[in-house]
Formats: C-alpha cells, structure tokens, sequence
C-alpha cells in the first residue's frame, strides 16, 4: 500500500511535530492515500503537475496569503492586484498558458485571493459568443493583458431574469455604430468584479435594438477607460459599489453609460449578426447568448464552489481529533470530539456531500465538454438538457455547500468563530455562491421547465420508445416505476441499486405530481403564467430531488469504475451510502407519502446510517488528506496538517495590529479612568 507525499517544505513557517492526536489517526490507512488524491485530481500526472505549481507559488514571498485576515479592504485589492501581475509574470517566464492548468493550480493555491478572475470570465465569454475574427483580436489583446476586461450583466434593477435587462444597444446604420445606453439608474451594471477600478474594457449584455425592433439580449465590447491614463471615458460613469460581506479583494463595480458609440464588429456575433444595413440575422439557437452562462457555471462547481466545502471538512475534522472535551466513561481522559457520534453527525454528512458532488461535477464536466463542442458546430439540441444540468447543479451545489461549511464552522466552538480559523471567510465567500451567476431559486426552476417538458413527453410517448427519445438525465421518467422499496433489513439499504431506484421513485413521483397539479390549475381556467406560479414550491422540491437522484447516480457509477481497486472502493461506498441515506432521512416524507417506505424501513435505513457514521470515523482524516490543500492554501490555524491548532491560534493572534498598541487609550480611556481620580 502507498504512503501519501506529504510535502513537509511546503508547510508553514510554524511547522513543529506532528500533534500526537492526529498522528494516530493516520497510522494505519486502509487504504492509499496519495491513489485516492490522484483519482480526485483525474490522474497522477495532473496532482504532480499541481504540486510543482504549489511548489513555485509557495515558495514565493511575494504570494504569500498568511495576514490577509488583518488587511483592510484596500489593501486586500491592492494585494490582489500585486499577486495577480507577479502570477501573470511567472506565467510568461514559464510558457503557462492564460486557459491551461498551471494557472488553474495556482488560483487553487493561493485560494483565489487574486484579482483578474472576471477577465478570465471575459474570455469565456469570447469563446462561446465570439466569431473566430473576434476571439483572435480580443483574446490576444486580453492574453497579453493588453487589455483588461470585465462582463457586466447584472443590473441595480435586474439579476437573474436576463429577459429583464434595461441597458440598451440600438444600432445607427448611418454610421455602422451601437449606441449603447442606460436609459435609468436600475438599468446600472452593478456587481461585475474587476469593473469598479480595474478594467479597460466590459463586455457589456445590452438589449438590442435594431430596424425598430428589440432583438434580445446580446453581448457588446465596450471600452471603459482610457490605455493612456485609465481615467473614465466619455459618457462613462464607473466605480466600486463598496463593502460587501466578503470578496474584499474585489473591485465589484457600477457602469453607467450615456449614449456610448462602439463600432458594429463590436457585437459578439457567432450566434447573430448585424448587417451594415441593420438587418438582423439570428445564426443559433434562441438560448445561444445565454452559453457563456452555462459555461461559467460549469467552471464555478469545480474550480470555485466545491472546494470552499472541501477545505471547510478537512479544517473541521483535523481540529476535531486535537480537540478533547468531555468524558466518554468517567474514569477515561477527554475524548477527542470527533468520537462524539452528534460531531461525526455534524461533519461526516459534509464530508460525503463533497465527495458526491466531486463526482457528479466531473460527470457533468464530461457531459458539458462533449455537448459544447456540437454548439461550437451549429448542433444546438443537447443544449436544453446542458442549460437544466448546470443550471439545477449550480443551484444544488452552491445551495449545499453554503449550509455544510456553516455547519463546520459551527462543529468548530467558539474557534470557529475566528477568521485565524480560516472558516467565516469560506462561509460568507461560499455565501455569494446562492447569488451570482444566478439566483438559486430561479435556476431551480429553470430545470423545473426542462423537467416539465420532459414528462410530458414521457406521458405522450410509451415504453422503451420513449427513453430513447428523452435526454439521458430524464430517462428515469418512462421507466417502470418501483412502487415500493424492497429491503427487509437494515444492510439493504447499503444497496446502491436500491438507494438508486429509491431516489429514482421519488424524483419521478415529485415531477408527475407537480405535472399533474400544473395542469389541473389549467383544465380549472387559470392561465399557464398563474398556474406556474401556483405550482413552484412543488416544483422546487421536486427539481432537488432529481439533482440529489442524479448525484447519487453518478457517484456509484464512479463505484463501478473502482472495482479493480477494492480498498479505495470501500471506503467511499462508505460515502456514497452515507450521501443517499442521508439525504433519504432528511426528506423521509416524501419516501413514505406514497407508501414507498414503511416506517419500519426508514428505520432499517436509519439503522445503517448510524453505523456507517463509525465505520467513516476510523478514516476521516485519511479522506481529508487526500484533498491535498497544503497549509498555506487552508490558512487556518485550527486545520494544519500537524495538527498543532492552539499553538498558532495563539502566536497568529499576536501578530494583529490591534495588539500593536491601543490608540483609544490616550483619547478616551485614559480620561475617562483617570476623571475621578481613583486611588488604590
């Protein structure tokens, strides 16, 4: 069996022994570590590519991320912006590529406390919306930062409904230009990071309005500040919005604009064009401007959402086996808080979760990448299923990730509630998640039409007929239905066919009854608009349900993939089980509504659970480990490898400012106990 790499010169400057708590916990492995942290990487060859970025970046005074937590807003973007040229440095002195992995593995390692990360959207943006004329002239300008570009679509009135949006691009054939304009204060870009005192240029999602008609959304290279002297140009009004719960590193803007000309070609135009003469001519699909946003919400799961909870499970769980309190049997010392079943019930479920959506998102990935391709080629009909998945997934993962790392944070004490520990500043950045590139809630619903459609068409067609003519994530919705749950003891529920089909009932049985419920509101005489509206909280359910059938489908597809390798396969059946069952206790009504489950199943299934939650315990650490997030990308104190928590609790506390003296004692403390002249 393999040993872990453990990369003793890449840990902190505060390294001492390892803790002898967490020194036990790794003394036996069951299984091999470092294989496990090569699978979740996608290959050896890729975690060897990323160390030997980490290598470089930590070895770098100049990135260093270590008192960031006692910096003021301005000097967190001032350092972001040092570290984002001194990376762009490297990367032209190493040949890395602005879209290849190094720079991937560097954002990871200096856990995205660096500006230019909507530039980088930007680009994605090019090559989704972009001809191959206007990726070569923007993105070499962009590549070379020639060129600093942010994407400004949100508005102060309008988030999420893009169909909503205010800011208008009417074009004058007269002089082949877009006036763009902001025809009232909500029509304001607000929000776009990197705009409010970085970027030259926005790509800006501007209504069009061409031959006296509105043609929908589209996207406008518009420049927002002067190459000479980056001062505003005119008819621009541009700035920072302001302090926000997190993102202090930020410059997240505001843009107005007053009747700003920019010439034709500045229209992104693979999916539509502007003629010189003003005639429009749609070359795509109706939802083809909307696949930049599919594309950066595939991105957000991996690169940026997942890992806030991965790095929240390995922080809570290694201070949960150096933190001892209480007494298990009196005459036994402090037990580490981590034996307490109610703290395994806190952690183990967040921990499974993020190996579930790991998975799931690299099954999306595949899906996504295959699907992008035949667009990019004028093949548009995966595109409706490629829409609901990352638009559910997103809106699932961003959902769960935010409430497990609140749930560290909380498994944490009172340390947790400290910014040494590293976890408030993973949950108000994960916080942002719910929000951007799409509001939850409504992203639900987008999958809830895709879903609705597709029962429909399931109800119109019949048999194997109808599978084969549904999307491969909605075939479940034509097949026989398991009308009730088989098991007949508590291991029957370690089953992941049974689980499967479990999770498989109750989706389909969700959608139809919210099918049938749209519809009943219609046949009554309420329009479809109202009858929607009447039938979302239904909808909302059953849209959760099928993203929860579908990760856990994809996690033990992933199972299947590891049986040759036996050791590693137990140990996140483990996982896998304990996601599937946990999310089956916690919605055990819609299990047992119809009779799908017997009370006396749910608690055979309860049964299982309580045990895997002991079986996990003996490798949590082991499983933590295999992320691979080196202390300097955690900075946390309570979550350093050795363990050694209190120790650099205290010495990092020494180092904040505010112990560097106290200068409300001689305005106001002084005074105020020196008034009555005390004498003691």
């Amino acid at each position: 069996m393999g040993t872990p790499v453990h990369r003793v010169s890449m840990r902190d400057a505060w390294s001492r022994h390892v803790n002898p708590d967490m020194e036990s916990e790794r003394r036996k492995q069951s299984f091999d570590v470092e294989r496990l942290t090569s699978i979740l990487d996608g290959g050896a060859q890729n975690t060897e590519l990323r160390r030997r970025v980490e290598n470089i970046i930590h070895s770098d005074p100049e990135l260093s991320i270590k008192d960031i937590y006692f910096m003021s807003q301005n000097e967190r973007y001032e350092n972001a912006i040092r570290k984002a040229v001194h990376i762009n440095m490297i990367a032209r002195r190493l040949g890395w590529l602005q879209d290849g992995p190094e720079l991937t593995y560097a954002y990871r390692a200096l856990a995205g406390d660096l500006s230019f990360n909507i530039h980088k959207v930007f680009l994605k943006a090019l090559g989704s919306l972009g001809t191959t004329e206007q990726i070569a002239k923007w993105g070499e300008l962009c590549q070379d930062f020639q060129i600093i570009t942010t994407y400004a679509q949100t508005e102060l009135g309008h988030g999420t409904y893009l169909q909503g949006l205010e800011t208008e691009a009417t074009y004058d054939p007269a002089t082949q230009e877009f006036v763009i304009h902001s025809p009232t204060l909500t029509a304001t870009k607000w929000w776009p990071g990197d705009m409010g005192r970085t970027a030259t240029h926005a790509l800006v999602l501007a209504q069009l309005i061409c031959s006296g008609a509105q043609q929908g959304m589209h996207a406008f290279m518009v420049p927002i500040r002067s190459l000479r002297d980056h001062s505003p140009l005119p008819g621009i009004t541009v700035g920072d919005i302001g302090p926000k719960m997190d993102f202090d590193h930020t410059d997240n803007g505001f843009l107005r604009l007053d009747h700003v000309r920019v010439p034709r070609e500045n229209m992104l135009s693979r999916f539509a064009q502007v003629l010189p003469d003003g005639t429009y001519t749609k070359l795509g699909a109706a939802q083809s401007n909307y696949l930049s946003m599919v594309v950066v919400r595939v991105s957000l799961l991996l690169g940026e959402i997942l890992p806030i909870l991965q790095k929240a499970c390995v922080i809570a769980t290694r201070y949960s086996v150096v933190r001892r309190q209480s007494r298990l049997q009196p005459s036994d010392p402090e037990a580490k808080i981590l034996d307490y079943q109610t703290q395994q019930q806190k952690l183990f479920p967040q921990l499974a979760m993020a190996y579930a959506f790991h998975f799931g998102a690299f099954h999306i990935l595949e899906f996504f990448q295959q699907a992008y391709s035949a667009i990019l080629e004028g093949d548009f009909s995966s595109l409706p299923e490629l829409h609901a998945l990352s638009a559910g997934m997103k809106a699932m993962v961003s959902d769960a990730c935010t409430q497990g790392a609140e749930m560290c944070r909380r498994a944490c004490g009172g340390h947790g509630f400290s910014k040494l520990s590293g976890l408030p500043s993973l949950v108000t950045k994960v916080t942002a998640s719910c929000t951007y590139e799409g509001e939850n809630t409504v992203l639900y619903l987008q999958m809830a039409r895709f879903l609705v459609n597709n029962c429909l068409q399931a109800q119109m067609s019949s048999g194997s007929t109808s599978q084969r003519s549904l999307p491969q994530s909605v075939t479940y919705l034509a097949a026989p239905v398991l009308a009730r749950c088989p098991a007949q003891k508590a291991a029957d529920f370690l089953c992941p066919d049974l689980y499967i089909a479990a999770w498989a009932h109750v989706a389909a049985k969700l959608i139809k009854d919210s099918v049938h419920h749209l519809q009943a509101l219609m046949q009554s005489g309420m329009n479809r608009p109202e009858a929607w509206n009447q039938t979302t909280f239904q909808l909302l359910q059953a849209t959760k349900a099928h993203c929860c059938y579908i990760m856990v489908k994809s996690f033990a597809q992933k199972l299947e993939e590891l049986k040759h390798e036996p050791a590693i396969q137990q140990v996140l059946k483990r996982l896998c089980d304990l996601y599937a069952l946990h999310g089956l206790l916690t919605n055990s009504g819609d299990f047992l509504h119809d009779g799908f489950l017997s009370g006396a199943q749910v608690d055979m299934a309860r049964t299982s659970y309580l045990d895997l939650l002991s079986l996990i315990r003996k490798d949590a650490i082991l499983l933590t480990d295999a992320f691979d997030f080196t202390d300097q990308c955690l900075n946390s104190a309570l979550g350093c490898y050795d363990g050694n928590a209190y120790e650099r609790m205290f010495e990092w506390a020494q180092r904040s400012p505010t112990n560097q003296g106290n200068p409300a004692y001689e305005k106001h403390l002084r005074p105020l106990l020196q008034s009555r002249g005390a004498k003691l």
